[in-house]
């Protein structure tokens, strides 16, 4: 595992012995809840019943069948709300680990790297633009490939993997890994054109104008500004590019014994907890609404309790104070409880100042709906309006993951972005070669 001085992954590796156990518990149900529970249908007995019988690559085999960055969504599924919480053992005692099986069957793949699962298809003539290496990006490719079609891969980053390799903290997803699936895709004949950012230094007209068809993965942009005074002071972190410096194993200048993370989902919890395993003294969440309004996992708010960081509650923001030519405080303005869709409001005259050494924002991320518009594909609020088949309002144009994720519809998941990756290049599959989806 690359090293990103932030300590040791928090999942907990099974012995041998602890791994069979577990696999002979499973019951094999003729329905297998687990496996309709999954986003991807993993077939979970099935890859269960094969660790039982140490066949280990028949086993990663039916996981990354099913899900093309199954070693990711291994570590950071949340498994107690899909899989594991419909196992029939979940109502009665502990449901089956079904993710430390899953993570054990991946890992002893990743470890026997000469392993090549999947092959390319035969050539169909037909080429294939995706924009975005993320989780969908790789799941469309990984596809579209076993089909037979020509695919590129347009990337802004230096590498391939999107969030699972940028943008999840080291100790709950090892850089390594998300470079492993990404390779695995790379390996069947994809081209990655990495570090190419579209819009730039290729236009969407040379891509619509080259390929038969594209998807748009890109998932989202940069977490937007507070908008209050004193932002642009040096001590302000984008939480994105905060997480990413230290997965990388970055310097974080200054980081001070004292942080504030402005935000409460799973990004904020993932600032906050690399925060603290960078050894700040006090880590604090300040969130505008109440603790039952977070949009974090719960299993990660309380591995972030654990951690040693605070929450604080109905606290918003108002502006941000300079010390010596950097941030140094924060004021807040109290609200007013309230149900989340319910407008905020704030109480008069309640003011508190909060003293910092670092403040990190994140309060969502943006949209990048220029380049939505570039291809001529219809969005409503910057969100992609996609059809069943996630083809756009452009038809040889298809989306997939966080650009048509909508709030308050669903998770945005990495599991959930790798199957409507693997829906839109069934979809494209049947519009390239029956001409109908």
């Amino acid at each position: 595992m690359l090293e990103s001085g932030l300590g040791e992954p928090i999942q907990k590796r099974l012995l041998p012995l602890e791994i069979f156990l577990e696999a002979s518990r499973c019951l094999y149900c003729y329905d297998a809840p687990c496996t309709q529970a999954c986003p991807t249908h993993i077939d979970v007995p099935g890859f269960i019943g094969k660790i039982a019988t140490n066949d280990l690559l028949g086993s990663a085999r039916t996981i990354m069948d099913a899900n093309p960055v199954g070693a990711s969504c291994a570590r950071v599924c949340p498994t107690e709300q899909l899989c594991e919480g419909a196992c029939v053992y979940a109502h009665q005692e502990t449901p089956i680990r079904i993710g430390d099986l899953q993570r054990y069957a991946t890992d002893w793949l990743i470890q026997h790297d000469g392993v090549q699962l999947f092959s390319a298809g035969p050539p169909t003539g037909r080429r294939v633009a995706i924009v975005g290496a993320g989780p969908a990006g790789l799941a469309a490719a990984r596809d579209l490939r076993r089909s037979g079609h020509d695919v590129t891969i347009f990337e802004s980053k230096p590498e391939a993997g999107g969030l699972d390799t940028y943008g999840i903290v080291p100790f709950r997803l090892p850089i390594d890994v998300a470079l492993w699936e990404a390779k695995q895709v790379a390996q069947m004949g994809v081209e990655m054109r990495l570090g190419t950012r579209v819009g730039a230094d290729v236009s969407p007209q040379d891509i619509l104008a080259n390929y038969d068809a594209v998807v748009i993965a890109l998932g989202m942009g940069n977490v937007p500004r507070l908008g209050i005074d004193g932002e642009g002071l040096p001590g302000v972190w984008d939480a994105l590019e905060f997480i990413e410096r230290a997965k990388l194993g970055k310097p974080i200048e200054r980081l001070g014994n004292r942080v504030a993370i402005i935000g409460a989902g799973n990004t904020a919890i993932d600032a906050a907890t690399c925060s603290r395993r960078l050894r700040a003294e006090s880590v604090t969440m300040y969130y505008r609404r109440g603790a039952g309004e977070m949009t974090a996992y719960d299993f990660e708010i309380e591995f972030a309790k654990r951690e040693g960081v605070e929450f604080r509650f109905h606290a918003v923001p108002v502006r941000i104070l300079e010390r010596n030519g950097r941030a140094g405080a924060i004021e807040f303005r109290r609200a007013k409880p309230g149900p989340r869709n319910a407008k905020l409001e704030t109480i008069p005259d309640s003011e508190f100042v909060v003293e910092v050494d670092t403040i990190v924002r994140a309060i969502g991320q943006t949209r990048l709906l220029p380049l939505l518009e570039d291809f001529g594909v219809r969005h409503d609020g910057s969100v992609a309006i996609v059809n069943d088949d996630f083809q756009t309002s452009n038809p040889k144009v298809f989306c997939a993951g966080d650009i048509v994720f909508r709030s308050g519809t669903t998770d945005a998941m990495v599991v959930v972005a790798a199957q409507q990756g693997k829906l839109a290049a069934r979809a494209i599959d049947g519009f390239l070669s029956r001409g109908t989806l």
